[in-house]
């Protein structure tokens, strides 16, 4: 991990299209503009993470239910 310092309206470039800029300070928060092309996903990470958990869940019930059609398809063709 890459750690900085920075001070209010400093600012970070990240390649040539991100840059992040720090809006204000204080009371145990930091206040952060980011500037990214649309097609790069900016999330806080504990809205990141519940995404991911629900994208998991997603295919983890898309999974079973192919599992569960599957499986009825043998049952009746088992019982012809």
């Amino acid at each position: 991990m890459l750690i900085l310092t920075r001070k209010c309206g400093e600012q970070i470039r990240i390649g040539n299209d991100i840059r992040i800029q720090v809006l204000d300070m204080g009371k145990g928060v930091v206040k952060l503009g980011i500037e990214a092309p649309k097609n790069i996903v900016v999330h806080r990470e504990e809205v990141f993470e519940r995404v991911r958990e629900t994208n998991l869940a997603a295919m983890e019930d898309a999974r079973s239910r192919s599992m569960d059609a599957a499986l009825q398809l043998w049952r009746e063709r088992k019982q012809v």
